[in-house]
């Protein structure tokens, strides 16, 4: 089981994958702790993304394998693992950051635009990438979230939409808006990148 379990994780066959899931769902554990064990780098990283605490990160996380664990039997569709396992972790966030959000969260209101949302370009050099990353932490929880699972998991915004379980609108809304503010806060020193909704516009 294990052999092979690693032979997911170095080949990405979503046969295997597919096969430790059956198994998890069938009340196998050990086959759950491998599929877990393979998410997990990417998860922890998105939840301490999103909430900038490594201790709030580790409990979300925690929350999101203790759900995961108890409605597997449920997931139809064995191939969707991946992105249901990203939800969870997302939606354990949110949660985390509830509490707090509400004492302490102020809101920044931009103007919509006059004209149509534009969509960033979603083949952002890892440069710009990196400058996303490191401006996280002057967004709120609903831009950050978008930006992270784009530009951190590298996923299109449909499946951004998916995951969040909002209109694609909103996401690209939120992407926009997220750059936007960004940028304005890098205006006194100009970050190492190029506004990808700019460049796209143009």
């Amino acid at each position: 089981m294990r052999a092979r379990a690693d032979a997911a994780r170095r080949s990405g066959d979503p046969l295997l994958q597919r096969d430790l899931v059956e198994q998890a769902k069938a009340g196998d554990l050990d086959a759950f702790a491998q599929l877990v064990k393979a998410s997990a780098p990417r998860l922890t990283g998105v939840a301490y993304l999103i909430l900038r605490d490594a201790h709030r990160a580790e409990d979300a996380l925690q929350d999101a394998l203790l759900l995961a664990w108890r409605d597997v039997r449920a997931l139809r569709d064995p191939d969707a693992w991946d992105a249901w396992l990203r939800r969870l972790t997302v939606r354990a966030c949110y949660k985390a950051a509830g509490k707090e959000r509400r004492r302490s969260k102020v809101e920044l209101h931009v103007p919509p635009d006059s004209g149509v949302a534009r969509t960033p370009d979603t083949s952002a050099h890892v440069a710009e990438r990196e400058w996303v990353l490191s401006e996280l932490g002057q967004l709120d929880i609903d831009r950050r979230t978008v930006l992270v699972l784009h530009y951190y998991l590298d996923l299109s915004l449909p499946e951004v939409a998916e995951i969040l379980d909002i209109p694609y609108g909103t996401v690209t809304s939120r992407l926009h808006r997220g750059l936007e503010q960004m940028r304005r806060s890098m205006h006194a020193s100009p970050a190492p990148m190029s506004d990808p909704a700019t460049e796209h516009a143009s």
